[in-house]
Parts: C-alpha cells; sequence; structure tokens
C-alpha cells in the first residue's frame, strides 16, 4: 500500500510539471504573440504617419514653387524670403522656424524675457494643435483605409518572422524551433516559411490587427515541432527514480509471494505429515499387537495360531513398505527429471491388465468396471511400470471417493491422429470445480477437517501429472459434484 501511494504521489508530481511545463510554454507563447501583433500595429502606424509627412511635404514643395514661379524675380533681403517662406510652409518645420524668428526678433527688439516666453507658448500650442490634426488624419486613415487592404500588403513577412523569434528569445524560448503561415480574412493562405512542409496542424493561432473594425484581417498560425519535447525534458529526471521505485515494488511483491507460497507449502508438508503418522499408526500398531501375542505365554502357540499371526505380521509388513513407497515418491518431485526407462509399449494392452486386475476389487464392493478398449496396437514410447502406476492411481482414487451408490468404472482408449486419448470415467462424489486446479499439486488433498476416512498424502495425482508431462503428454481434469469424474490422458503415439 506504501509503494502504491508512493508511486501514485510520484505519477501526480510527474503530471503538475508537465502543465506547469506547458503552462508555462503557453504564456511565453502568447506573450510573444501580442507583442509580435503591437509592433506590427505600431509598423503599420509609423508607415502611414511617414506617408502623410511625406504628402504634406510635397504639396509644401509643390505650392512654394508655384508662388515662386508667379512672382517676379525682384532680389528680396534674406529675412524677408524666410520670411515669406515660413509664411507659404505648412509643414511641422515652419512652425519652428516661426518661434526661432520670433524668439529672435522679440529678444532683439523688447528684450523681455516674460513676453518672449509668452510667445513661445503660442508658438508651441499651435505646433501641437498642427501635430494633433496630424495625427488625426493618420488615424482616421488607419481606420478607413487598412482594414480594406489586403494582409499581404500590410505586413512584412520578413518582418514578421524576425519579430517572432525575437519574442520567443526574450520569454525564454531559447532556440526553440517554430514554423509558421499566415491566413488572410477569407480563412486562405497567404504565406508560409521556407521550412514549413505538408499540412500541420497549428499548435497556436493568433489574429493580425486584432482592434480593426470588422471583419478578421487575419491570421498567423505557429506550428512548435518539438513542443512535446521541450516540454517533457524536465520530467526525464524523474523516470530514474520511478524505475527504482516499480523495482522496489515488484522486488516486494515477489518476496510477499514466495512467503505465501512457503507458508502455504509448510501447510500442505505439515498435512502431510499428519496425514503420514496416521497412516503409519495402524500397520505399527497391529504389528506391535501380533508381537505381543507372540511373547503372551497364555496364547496357544499351535500351528494355525502362528500362521494367522504370521500373516497378519507379513500383510502389515507389506502395507508399511507400501506406505514408505508413497512417501519415497516425494523425492521423485525435487529431480528435474525422472528415472525412466523408455520404450515401445502398447497401451491398449496394458490397459487391458490393470482393468482386469481391478476387476475383482470393484466387484468386491459391488460395483463394475466397463472395459471399452479396442483390440488395435497403440504403440507408445513409455515407461511400462510408471505408465501402469498411472492407471492404477487414477481407478484407486475412483474407488476411494466412490459415492454411496454401487460404483461405475470406465477405462475407453481411442486414437486420433497421432495422438492416444485414454479416458478414466467414474460416478463418485465428484470434485468442486474450483478445487480442480489444485488436484495435481503435492500434498493436496480436498479439505476434511479431522477426519480421515479415505487414506493418502496427496501424493497419487501429483505423481500422475508427473509421469505424463515426462512421457511429453498431458492429462486435465473434469468433474462434477455428485455426478463423478473423468481424467483424460493424451499421449503422443510412435509415428509409422
Amino acid at each position: 500500500m506504501t509503494f502504491a501511494a508512493l508511486i501514485a504521489l510520484q505519477i501526480m508530481y510527474i503530471q503538475s510539471l508537465v502543465k506547469m511545463q506547458t503552462d508555462e510554454f503557453d504564456g511565453a507563447v502568447r506573450r510573444s504573440l501580442s507583442q509580435v501583433v503591437y509592433l506590427l500595429e505600431q509598423d503599420e502606424t509609423r508607415r502611414y504617419l511617414e506617408n502623410e509627412l511625406e504628402e504634406r511635404d510635397r504639396k509644401a514643395l509643390h505650392l512654394r514653387s508655384s508662388i515662386s514661379s508667379k512672382i517676379s524675380p525682384v532680389p528680396l533681403p534674406p529675412s524677408k524670403l524666410e520670411s515669406m517662406q515660413n509664411d507659404q510652409d505648412p509643414s511641422i518645420l515652419k512652425y519652428w522656424k516661426n518661434g526661432k524668428s520670433i524668439s529672435s526678433g522679440i529678444n532683439q527688439q523688447q528684450g523681455s524675457l516674460a513676453d518672449s516666453f509668452e510667445n513661445m507658448q503660442d508658438v508651441l500650442k499651435d505646433r501641437y494643435l498642427h501635430q494633433q490634426t496630424l495625427l488625426e488624419d493618420v488615424i482616421l486613415r488607419v481606420l478607413y483605409e487598412s482594414n480594406n487592404l489586403p494582409i499581404a500588403q500590410r505586413v512584412d513577412f520578413n518582418k514578421l518572422e524576425q519579430y517572432l523569434a525575437k519574442e520567443f528569445e526574450k520569454n525564454g524560448l531559447y532556440n526553440v524551433p517554430f514554423h509558421f503561415k499566415v491566413s488572410d480574412k477569407k480563412e486562405q493562405e497567404v504565406y508560409r516559411c521556407n521550412d514549413l512542409f505538408g499540412d500541420h496542424k497549428a499548435d497556436y493561432i493568433q489574429v493580425l490587427f486584432p482592434n480593426d473594425p470588422g471583419r478578421i484581417a487575419g491570421k498567423v498560425h505557429l506550428y512548435f515541432p518539438t513542443r512535446d519535447k521541450y516540454i517533457r525534458d524536465p520530467v526525464w529526471i524523474f523516470v530514474p527514480s520511478v524505475l527504482f521505485t516499480i523495482v522496489v515494488l515488484a522486488v516486494f511483491s515477489f518476496v510477499i509471494i514466495v512467503i505465501f507460497r512457503q507458508k502455504k507449502l509448510s501447510d500442505m508438508k505439515n498435512d502431510f505429515i499428519n496425514n503420514m503418522t496416521h497412516e503409519f499408526k495402524t500397520p505399527i500398531s497391529t504389528i506391535s499387537l501380533a508381537s505381543q501375542m507372540l511373547r503372551d505365554a497364555d496364547v496357544g502357540k499351535t500351528p494355525a495360531v502362528m500362521k494367522n499371526i504370521s500373516g497378519i505380521i507379513a500383510d502389515e509388513t507389506k502395507r508399511l513398505s507400501f506406505q514408505v513407497d508413497k512417501v519415497l515418491q516425494v523425492s521423485l518431485f525435487e529431480r528435474d527429471k525422472s528415472t525412466l526407462s523408455f520404450k515401445e509399449v502398447d497401451v491398449n494392452k496394458v490397459l487391458q491388465n490393470v482393468a482386469s486386475t481391478f476387476k475383482i476389487k470393484v466387484e468386491s464392493i459391488g460395483g463394475q468396471i466397463r472395459d471399452l478398449i479396442p483390440d488395435e496396437e497403440a504403440l507408445v514410447i513409455a515407461d511400462e511400470m510408471h505408465l501402469t502406476n498411472v492407471v492404477f492411481n487414477l481407478l484407486d482414487n475412483a474407488m476411494k471417493y466412490r459415492s454411496e451408490r454401487a460404483l461405475v468404472l470406465e477405462v475407453l482408449s481411442k486414437q486420433a491422429k497421432d495422438q492416444l486419448i485414454i479416458k478414466v470415467r467414474d460416478n463418485g462424489i465428484g470434485i468442486k470445480k474450483e478445487l480442480l486446479k489444485k488436484v495435481f499439486e503435492r500434498f493436496y488433498r480436498a479439505p476434511s477437517g479431522n477426519i480421515h476416512n479415505v487414506k493418502g498424502f496427496g501424493l497419487g495425482l501429483a505423481y500422475v501429472k508427473k509421469i505424463i508431462n515426462d512421457h511429453k503428454g498431458s492429462i486435465t481434469a473434469e468433474s462434477e459434484i455428485n455426478v463423478g469424474t473423468t481424467f483424460t490422458i493424451h499421449l503422443p503415439l510412435i509415428k509409422k
């Protein structure tokens, strides 16, 4: 839980960092675009102002030339000529020159500082009014003329590119490549930079001359090919931390899984020891009782009694030996491969022999066994002894876990292409579906509390599965409670 919270916290921090970088990048671009638009508007106003001044200067020159042509060339004093030119000059210089001449005249004629200052104020007032009129004319022309011009005539695209690069650097976007194109009021492309190829979705769109009345004059479309890289570059410093946390979490999870597996194995071994103790206790008790009878002087040592006691000891010794062999099967699972002796085996004959052997046992408890094995040859590379034990284990389990009704066993064999299919079916108590995957595990037995009415260590089916796997085959189980269980074995046939 702690590791999950730590990873979640790191992911949240990375997301916050990405969002902060995105907002910072977007803010820098927006500020740059606003300044570029302002500079373009300044350029346009300056251009109109220069055009207005040039036009007025042309008119003034034309007026002076026309006056000069109408007046006879009578020599005039320089001061008089300058005075006439100033009277006819409508430009701003007229007021500056008039101011100088008036100021000089006043100083010369009156020498009064107060009068000179008062006249200077009048000159500056006239100059201010003239410039105000000039600017109003320029503003009117900008408002009514510029809006009707195509965007290509209003914007110098080379300057636009320079402005964009300069403003991006000012706002911290150093050496960030960008491409742009310009569209007009009809959304038609009128210009694109030289290094922009193909159609790209614009990352940012800025309206040009947004203060124009009426329709939009045009737009600049910006595309940053490395925008995502610029935003995510700072995130990479946190990747090692996240990876290290994930590795630690994986190791921790693995340790927890191993601990639980060890606990499960420990529980299973405890159950195995309990079952083993119970299984050994009965034959040992029986042998101990028989030996006491042999030592007891009161028991008649007749040949019949001696034969009976020796038979009991022999049977229980065999039983104890069988249980020891079962326990020794545990070592089989500790090796990577079992020590098997492979040879050609006719599996159908093996099945028939096992079925005939079990027929007496099944009939002794009122059941029957159905032999559905064909007489045809079914050759398999196998260890005959272990393969026989596999079938014995399956039939023995069917007898152990039978229901109250009469037992019916079926042993079936058939060939399908290059596979031999063996089925062992019973009508016993069945196995729950959720337990079917566990029946082939070592030491596993269906839980039954402290009741030991069915003998065993939970090794039989694990042994069966291992032997079948060593024969490069497979085994599956199907079962239904109170209906029965079917084990299906697939073994590879020898290719003829």
